[in-house]
C-alpha cells in the first residue's frame, strides 16, 4: 500500500475526506490542507518503446507497427515526436516483414534464395522473433 503525504507539509497523517469529481478526497491532519491525489495514467513498457522507435527506423509505418506490437499508431507517432527520431532515408528500397516463431525462423534461414539479394535484421518480439527484409523497388 502507498503511503499519502500532504504536498503542503509533507505530513503523513492523512485521513480520507470525501470523494470530488470521481477522485479521492483527503486531509491533512496537521496543517488542514485538503488535496486529491492524481491518477497517473496507463504506463507502457519501455520495452514495448524501443521496440516502436526501432522498427520506425527500420522503416515500417505507424500502421505497422501498430499491428505488430498492438500499441496505438498515434502513441508511436508522439513517441517519434518526443523522442525526436529521424527517419532514415531508404529511396529505392521497401522493408516487408514476416514474424516467426524459433522453428519456423530456423526453416526460413536454411533457404539460401530468400537470404540473397537483400538486406534484413532479426530482432526478438516476446516469444516470437521479427524478420525485416530491404528489398529494391522493381521498375
Amino acid at each position: 500500500m502507498e503511503i499519502l503525504t500532504c504536498p503542503k507539509c509533507k505530513n503523513n497523517e492523512v485521513v480520507k475526506s470525501g470523494v470530488i469529481k470521481g477522485r479521492q478526497r483527503y486531509c491533512c491532519k496537521k496543517c488542514k490542507y485538503y488535496f486529491t491525489v492524481y491518477k497517473l495514467g496507463k504506463k507502457i513498457d519501455d520495452y514495448y518503446v524501443t521496440k516502436a522507435l526501432q522498427l520506425y527506423l527500420e522503416g515500417l509505418s505507424y500502421r505497422e507497427i501498430e499491428r505488430i506490437i498492438g500499441v496505438s499508431h498515434v502513441t508511436v507517432s508522439n513517441w517519434v515526436k518526443e523522442f525526436k527520431i529521424k527517419k532514415p532515408s531508404h529511396a529505392d528500397y521497401h522493408p516487408t516483414y514476416k514474424i516467426f516463431n524459433h522453428l519456423e525462423l530456423v526453416e526460413y534461414l536454411k533457404n539460401k534464395e530468400l537470404l540473397s539479394g537483400a538486406g534484413m535484421i532479426i530482432t526478438e518480439l516476446g516469444d516470437k522473433f521479427m524478420l525485416i527484409k530491404w528489398e529494391r523497388f522493381k521498375d
